[in-house]
């Protein structure tokens, strides 16, 4: 090998060898380009110090040799490059805005969970109650999620997911953003209140507390959160379930009645007994055990950057635990959907077999993300989780108790002629 004169290597190269001459051959091994070392777990969501390289005078064109460093950082120089003037709040900006602040995914699946509730309750409703209930629904998710984000602001500024929230990155100032928390969380229940009725509003302004109050604060406390927060996505479906004046709670007038298969019982139960209360608990009971395997899959994936905030997730604390809600949780869904559905009266006896199969699948994967804790099986949990949801309503919708497909589709119809015409 030809010796390197020492005149050929810059100025920063030069410094670094000197820094690293007194370390031992493998940190200075560790520290070559061409080493592969082992990523820093916390450390990769922000830039060291050392990256920044030198600063130098000629990026700054305003600058004289006798100005300091510290006066040509000042924002009156218009020709710092790092400079940038903030956008003018025009009304589609805003509105976008506004829509980062609600959360814009989430609280198009909270209406859908609430929509759900509506259409698998055997009462009748009307246009006006339905888009009241859609509408209440969104501003009241929309409160608590903006009401989030003002609390956790210098938390969401370390999370590479979360840094480039509006109020992260100064699009809106907390006077506004808590302005527009204020005034959907008194409309949405406002809405609800009036044009729906009392029980749906209290979900409502319930729901909103629960979320931005107890699950935020103890987010970074204690692990008890998740399971307030699954609370908290539970609720919607109730909503709807009440917002067609449907029971919650049994009483006199509606007792909980179980609507056994065929097979092993000869009763047929009244129409208006099919109001049972015990059909909330069953759609409550699918939605918060939904969610332990969806988001602590989610959580498993991105636990560094809760660690970095500091977040006390089940995922940071204890990773295996995790992993093992996650499994009880989709083995728990199997008898709420093959029993406590059906018996509830929510849908047919069909539904217990129809739903066998999501749940084999979703319990499969979760079973080996237990086994190994590996993100590649976490990744695929949350990913049945994605499918699972919709899924799983859309069939409760087909199967539900009393609803006559073959005459949506003119079969019953043709039959009746036949009928006649005989």
């Amino acid at each position: 090998m030809h010796a390197v004169k020492p005149s050929s290597f810059c100025r920063s190269c030069t410094a670094n060898l000197r820094r690293t001459s007194h370390r031992p051959r493998a940190a200075v091994r560790a520290g070559s380009s061409l080493a592969s070392p082992k990523a820093n777990n916390f450390a990769q969501y922000f830039f060291h110090n050392d990256r920044w390289g030198p600063l130098h005078r000629s990026h700054y064109q305003d600058a004289s040799p006798s100005t300091p460093i510290s006066q040509a950082l000042t924002p009156q120089s218009s020709t710092i490059r790092a400079f940038k003037v903030s956008e003018t709040l025009t009304p589609r900006r805003l509105l976008r805005i506004y829509a980062e602040l609600s959360k814009s995914r989430l609280t198009v699946l909270v209406v859908l969970t609430a929509m759900a509730g509506v259409a698998l309750s055997p009462l009748p409703t009307s246009l006006p109650v339905l888009l009241s209930t859609a509408a209440g629904t969104a501003l009241c998710s929309a409160s608590a999620n903006a009401l989030n984000q003002l609390q956790e602001v210098p938390f969401d500024a370390q999370m590479a997911r979360t840094r480039m929230r509006p109020l992260v990155r100064r699009a809106i100032s907390p006077l506004h953003a808590a302005g527009f928390a204020v005034v959907t969380g008194v409309a949405g229940p406002a809405v609800l209140w009036t044009m729906v009725n009392p029980i749906t509003a209290f979900l409502g302004a319930a729901n909103i507390a629960l979320y931005a109050g107890a699950y935020t604060w103890l987010k970074r406390r204690n692990v008890f959160s998740t399971w307030v927060g699954a609370v908290v996505g539970a609720l919607p479906p109730l909503m709807g379930w009440t917002a067609c004046g449907g029971q919650l709670l049994p009483s006199s007038s509606y007792p909980i009645q179980l609507f056994l298969p065929s097979f092993l019982s000869t009763t047929t139960l009244d129409l208006h007994l099919i109001d049972n209360p015990l059909a909330p608990l069953a759609l409550f009971m699918l939605l918060y055990s939904w969610q332990f395997p969806h988001f602590n899959s989610l959580s498993h994936l991105v636990r560094e950057s809760y660690a970095q905030a500091g977040y006390r997730m089940l995922s940071v604390v204890s990773p295996a635990k995790n992993a093992l809600v996650s499994l009880r949780h989709t083995l728990l869904l199997i008898p709420v959907c093959s029993v406590l559905v059906p018996i509830s009266g929510l849908t047919t006896w069909a539904f217990a077999i129809a739903s066998v199969i999501p749940n084999a699948i979703w319990a499969e994967a979760a079973w080996r993300f237990w086994r190994s804790g590996s993100e590649k099986h976490a990744r695929k949990v949350f990913q049945h989780s994605l499918w699972y949801l919709p899924v799983m309503l859309g069939l409760m919708m087909f199967c539900k108790r009393g609803m006559d497909w073959g005459s949506w589709i003119g079969v019953r119809a043709e039959e009746h002629e036949e009928d006649v015409r005989e």
